[in-house]
């Protein structure tokens, strides 16, 4: 397995230059082909009010502002990939939907991984990037928006609680796991579920993936003062990791969206490349 197609969701000005790099240099890095995607969303009709006319001018105004940044991202994205030299090709949607239109889905679907921005979480809205978690059926990768550049990943930690879902993350990530210099399982107050053995969480994983010759590691904690997101969070800081591997949506989707949750948290709290899969 490797990571031929690589889709880089190029949502904004502002994040397509970071992501259109990191998703260059991972093109380099596997052989691989990069699709930059901007879907622009139609704006919502402004009202007149009383009379609840649709307001020509406005909508125009709006539109034309999204129309200039869907050309200022494919600029962006067509320059990088002109002096990289990569194989890439450059698509873009417009739909009511944005990123979660049928058109998109088909795209990403296809797609070996997708590449895609943290983006700040003190002023973002990050609800289409947590469709694309949600329902791309793909494997992840968020760039924090401190990461300003590629860098190697040598350091890699799997947060591991026995899930479909962790377990679709760890192998989704796999040819990073392989190149890398040391991967580190990490389990945080297991065992998640009664019918699992504390000494044994983790260890089936360890084994197959050191016979993928994975140079893998297991780590078991006790967190229970604090959460299992803040147990990871910290033991990332500690451990200068440059990728994390984790299921996504372990819980209901609507009970993290509303109470929050691991993935959540970790979401906003991203420190290191994260490579989520559900």
């Amino acid at each position: 397995m490797t990571y031929k197609t690589i889709l880089a969701v190029l949502d904004t000005p502002a994040h397509a230059l970071q992501i259109t790099d990191y998703a260059l240099a991972m093109a380099a890095k596997f052989d691989g082909h990069v699709l930059g995607v901007h879907a622009e969303t139609l704006a919502a009709i402004p009202l007149i009010a009383p009379m609840e006319i649709p307001d020509p001018a406005a909508i125009e105004a709006l539109q034309a502002a999204a129309r200039r940044e869907t050309a200022d991202v494919e600029k962006i994205f067509k320059e990088r990939v002109a002096r990289e030299g990569r194989s890439a090709e450059w698509r873009s949607f417009m739909s009511s939907a944005g990123y979660s239109s049928a058109a998109v889905m088909e795209t990403v679907r296809a797609a070996d991984i997708i590449i895609a921005s943290q983006g700040d979480p003190s002023h973002d809205t990050r609800s289409e990037l947590e469709n694309l978690l949600f329902d791309s059926g793909r494997p992840v990768l968020l760039v924090p928006y401190l990461l300003k550049g590629p860098q190697d990943i040598r350091r890699v930690m799997i947060a591991w609680n026995g899930s479909r879902e962790a377990a679709r993350a760890t192998f989704d990530a796999l040819p990073f796991l392989k190149a890398a210099d040391s991967v580190e399982i990490f389990c945080v107050n297991a065992p998640e579920r009664p019918n699992q053995e504390r000494d044994m969480a983790g260890v089936e994983l360890a084994a197959v993936l050191a016979r993928h010759d994975v140079k893998v590691t297991l780590t078991s904690q006790e967190a229970r003062e604090r959460s299992a997101a803040a147990a990871i969070v910290q033991h990332l800081a500690d451990n200068n990791v440059d990728l994390l591997v984790m299921g996504a949506y372990g819980t209901s989707r609507w009970w993290e969206m509303l109470f929050g949750g691991v993935t959540r948290s970790v979401l906003e709290k991203m420190t290191a490349l994260s490579l989520m899969s559900r």
